[in-house]
């Protein structure tokens, strides 16, 4: 899977757009934001390091961690809570639907949670 190939998949979640606040987009180095349009919130974070494409992405702490024992390309986030986030090497032993499934579930714990409205206090 490609950086833009990834960022493709990202766009198509409802909302979602790119950002790049730590560097020019141009560069091969940059790193690449996932937002959600509604709140701000980064859902998956794109780079590069060691000459692998890389994705953070959200994920529950026991989910986060079970994740880290089972593949070897899953990390503690690089440059992130590292409870919290997880960094996952892309083209090695997480097969491409895992890691798009890692970023889907990133996404939804990140989205806007429906309000709830006023009930029982009479107006």
């Amino acid at each position: 899977m490609t950086r833009r190939e990834l960022i493709e998949y990202c766009l198509a979640f409802p909302g979602a757009y790119e950002d790049y606040p730590f560097d020019d987009p141009r560069d091969d180095g940059a790193w690449t934001v996932m937002r959600h349009g509604a709140n701000k919130r980064s859902f998956a974070l794109i780079f590069e390091r060691n000459g692998r494409l890389c994705v953070n992405v959200k994920c529950p702490p026991h989910k986060a961690d079970f994740l880290r024992r089972v593949y070897r390309d899953v990390a503690p986030a690089y440059h992130m809570n590292k409870e919290h986030w997880n960094t996952v090497a892309l083209g090695g032993d997480v097969p491409d639907e895992e890691a798009l499934g890692m970023i889907a579930e990133s996404y939804g714990l990140i989205s806007p949670k429906p309000r709830r409205g006023r009930q029982g206090f009479g107006f």
